[in-house]
């Protein structure tokens, strides 16, 4: 078997219909010589799983990689660790890439370094998707250094780096959650001199099942998450007065249902910090 030049590693648990539509995106890729490692971390039903790869017909491209319910970030080492690539990928299993999203990402990290692309809300998801989707995407924004062209933050939902990054820098499997540890990664990239270049055309459709209990729920694991980010190393903060700023202006173009939502999921957010805090189990 030739080695390819790009793999992507998808995380999933107990989602097969959103792990099959991303996998059907992911065969429309235009970039062929590309590998998908799908972690199924401890799945309730780990068949299902290789089922969402054969629907998807993506048998001969695709492995399934068996974790062990640690969470994404060592679901995540755990592919890149299979990946066989020079170029590894991440997206999550609720995700859509676009045809060229591979092919765009991996050309801009070839060389070396980390790039990232813009995630989208699917319309279909609902106004708790997007919601959610405006808070992260703001985030990632608001770290945007135009001038370079150079990111401080993006989601591993639409994330490239050359293998020699991962090895150097994998994800800190200490966050037990999908919170926080996208963070830190980026903080450690950072502080490694290592670049992390913005692809905007490079577009991931996003269409996470939420509503407004599952946006409340992720808000308070997004706070908890932000508790043990800042435990890591000191008081860094990403989101400051410029995120806010910026947040209340987007909130307020999104009109006043989805605004709503908004100031649940952060109300949600500072209920989930109260409580890592108070638990003492940060770090």
């Amino acid at each position: 078997m030739s080695t390819p030049a790009i793999s992507v590693v998808v995380a999933t648990r107990d989602r097969p219909a959103a792990l099959e539509r991303c996998l059907t995106a992911l065969s429309w890729q235009t970039a062929h010589d590309l590998e998908v490692v799908v972690v199924d971390d401890a799945s309730q039903r780990p068949v299902a799983v290789v089922e969402a790869v054969t629907r998807a017909g993506q048998e001969a491209r695709a492995r399934v990689v068996g974790g062990a319910g640690r969470g994404p970030a060592a679901a995540r080492n755990l592919g890149a660790a299979a990946a066989r690539g020079a170029v590894v990928l991440f997206t999550d299993d609720d995700c859509m890439p676009g045809p060229r999203w591979a092919q765009q990402l991996a050309a801009a990290c070839a060389a070396g370094g980390a790039a990232a692309g813009t995630t989208i809300a699917d319309p279909r998801a609902g106004r708790a998707a997007a919601a959610s989707q405006l808070i992260t995407h703001t985030l990632q924004v608001a770290s945007l250094d135009r001038a370079t062209g150079m990111l401080g933050f993006a989601p591993t939902c639409n994330l490239a780096c050359h293998a020699e990054v991962l090895r150097a820098a994998p994800f800190d499997e200490s966050f037990p959650l999908a919170a926080g540890e996208d963070r830190d990664w980026c903080d450690r990239l950072a502080a490694a001199g290592i670049e992390l270049r913005h692809v905007a055309e490079a577009i991931v459709e996003h269409r996470p099942q939420l509503g407004a209990g599952g946006l409340a729920r992720q808000g308070v694991r997004y706070g908890r998450g932000a508790v043990r980010y800042r435990a890591a190393a000191g008081e860094r903060r990403l989101s400051g007065r410029a995120f806010y700023a910026r947040l209340a202006r987007e909130t307020a173009r999104a009109g006043p249902r989805v605004a709503a939502l908004v100031v649940l999921a952060q109300a949600a957010g500072a209920a989930g910090a109260a409580i890592e805090l108070a638990s003492g189990s940060s770090r």
